[in-house]
C-alpha cells in the first residue's frame, strides 16, 4: 500500500523544484490556479511566511506538499494566532491514496505544537470536515473570496473561535500571486 511507504517530512531547499512540479501537475486542469499556487508557495517561502511546509516522500520522490501561513482576523484578541492551509497538492497518480490525509493531519499537528489557535482553509466542503473543519460563516467569519461553504475553520485550542469574528485575510502574497 502506498501510504505505508510515504514519509511526511519538513520541506528542504533541495525539494523546491520538485514541489513546483507537484503543484503544476496537481493544478494542470486550471492554468490560472497552476501558476498562482506555485508562485504563492515560492513567495511565502522567500519571505519567511511559511510557518509549516511539509512534503510527502515516496522512495525519495516528492509526491505531495502542504503549506500553512499566517492569516489575520479583523476582530481577535492580540494574542490570537491563526494560519491558513494552502495549498495542499498531491501528484495526480498518487491522489486518492491517503497522502493528502497524512499531509493534512501532520500539518495540523505541527500547527498545534507551534501554538497556533486556529486554521482556516478555502477548499472542498466535503473533504476538510473529516479533520474537524466547519463552515467559517457559522463562527461569524468572512473571507476575501466571497466563498461560503468552501471557507472553513478549525480551532486548535478549545473555545478560541468564540473570541474572534470578522474578515479573515490570507497573507498579501496570495493576492500578489493572483490567488
Amino acid at each position: 500500500m502506498i501510504t505505508e511507504s510515504v514519509k511526511i517530512r519538513v520541506e528542504r531547499p533541495g525539494d523546491y523544484g520538485a514541489i513546483r512540479q507537484v503543484i503544476r501537475r496537481a493544478f494542470k486542469k486550471n492554468a490560472d490556479e497552476l501558476e498562482g499556487a506555485a508562485d504563492v508557495v515560492e513567495l511565502l517561502r522567500e519571505r519567511k511566511k511559511a510557518v509549516v511546509a511539509l512534503v510527502a516522500d515516496v522512495e525519495d520522490q516528492v509526491v505531495g506538499h502542504i503549506m500553512f501561513s499566517p492569516v489575520t482576523v479583523a476582530e481577535a484578541p492580540e494574542r490570537f494566532r491563526a494560519v491558513g492551509l494552502a495549498p495542499l497538492t498531491v501528484l495526480p497518480e498518487f491522489q486518492n491514496s491517503g497522502i493528502g490525509l497524512k499531509l493534512t493531519r501532520e500539518g495540523l499537528q505541527a500547527c498545534r505544537r507551534y501554538g497556533y489557535d486556529a486554521v482556516v482553509v478555502l477548499g472542498h466542503p466535503h473533504y476538510y470536515p473529516r479533520f474537524g473543519f466547519s463552515r467559517a460563516k457559522d463562527f461569524r467569519l468572512d473571507n476575501e473570496y466571497n466563498a461560503n461553504d468552501a471557507f472553513m475553520v478549525m480551532e486548535l485550542h478549545e473555545g478560541v473561535l468564540g473570541t474572534i469574528s470578522g474578515l479573515v485575510k490570507f497573507a498579501p502574497e496570495f493576492r500578489e500571486a493572483g490567488c
